[in-house]
């Protein structure tokens, strides 16, 4: 037969395949399975198909709880600002590493902004403490030279987004312009070399031909990371959270995590149902943002 003709004399690509076809079934699709459970009254000692089904009672409980709005709203207000602001950091970055011309310089850039990606979230939220501390941190040695009030950044409400948001960015724009920088050595030389001839400054090249040339991935990216738009990040959320910025740190995430694990109720069907109404909304918003990217005539992902 003509495909076992094929497998044989390629069969070392499949086995390469087989590896991240593996994975994904194993750790993505057969987890799926166990998502049933939000819909049923799970007893451990009768296991997932042994409990009752209960329908959509769990969700229903999670809307009509008073925690619902507020989590809803710390949770987007978390993503869409992430988002929001992550957007132009990295793109900014590659247009800028892209156009430096010594080659010394422009690998120092980019080691020194691609390592901190590499700090564990354990680490990044003992070094986001120890910089924001009241007493000793250098933020507020800063803020006391130029004759300003310490501030306990941590204890404030108002102030966990940015610290959040703007620690996030600073420790993966480095890693997030790659890609960027991959799109923009694809670009035709030529087009910036017609351009030079035309008299075209550096500001006008990179307007005109650069951003023009990303468009496409960044297109693709924002749809990618709309489609998370639920997913505030859980681990880091959770060391910066303590009882006096609750108001605003405690995102479903989080939540999910004290009522389905640290609570002694062990609310499984609850916080699974929690976890699967996050997972809708983010397969709607993917959605929604693909079809407008469509009918803007931009890239989709379908």
């Amino acid at each position: 037969m003509p495909f076992l003709k094929k497998l044989h004399r390629s069969w070392q690509l499949y086995v390469l395949l087989a590896l991240p076809v593996l994975y994904i079934l194993v750790f993505k699709y057969y987890p799926m399975y166990g998502a049933q459970i939000a819909f049923k009254n799970f007893i451990a000692s009768k296991g997932i198909t042994g409990s009752d089904w209960v329908g959509f009672k769990h969700f229903i409980r999670f809307f009509n709880s008073y925690e619902f709005g507020t989590l809803l709203k710390n949770t987007l207000v978390l993503n869409f600002y992430s988002l929001l602001a992550g957007i132009p950091f990295p793109i900014l970055l590659a247009l800028a590493i892209n156009n430096i011309q010594n080659k010394w310089f422009k690998k120092s850039v980019q080691m020194i902004t691609y390592a901190p990606h590499f700090i564990s979230v354990v680490v990044m939220a003992g070094i986001i403490l120890v910089l924001l501390d009241p007493e000793k941190g250098i933020v507020n040695l800063l803020l006391g030279v130029f004759g300003f009030e310490p501030i306990h950044f941590m204890a404030k409400p108002s102030y966990f987004s940015s610290v959040f948001v703007w620690s996030g960015i600073w420790q993966n724009v480095g890693f997030s312009c790659i890609i960027y920088l991959a799109a923009l050595s694809g670009i035709d030389p030529s087009q910036h070399e017609a351009a030079v001839i035309d008299g075209a400054s550096k500001f006008k090249r990179i307007l005109h031909i650069d951003i023009p040339g990303i468009m496409p991935v960044i297109i693709i990216l924002l749809i990618l990371n709309t489609g998370h738009i639920m997913d505030s990040g859980f681990e880091k959320v959770l060391l910066l959270q303590n009882q006096l910025n609750l108001r605003t740190s405690e995102v479903i995430d989080t939540y999910v995590y004290k009522v389905g694990l640290a609570s002694q109720a062990m609310n499984y069907s609850y916080s699974t149902a929690i976890n699967l109404f996050k997972s809708v909304v983010g397969l709607a918003m993917l959605i929604i943002v693909n079809q407008i990217a469509k009918r803007a005539k931009q890239e989709s992902l379908w």
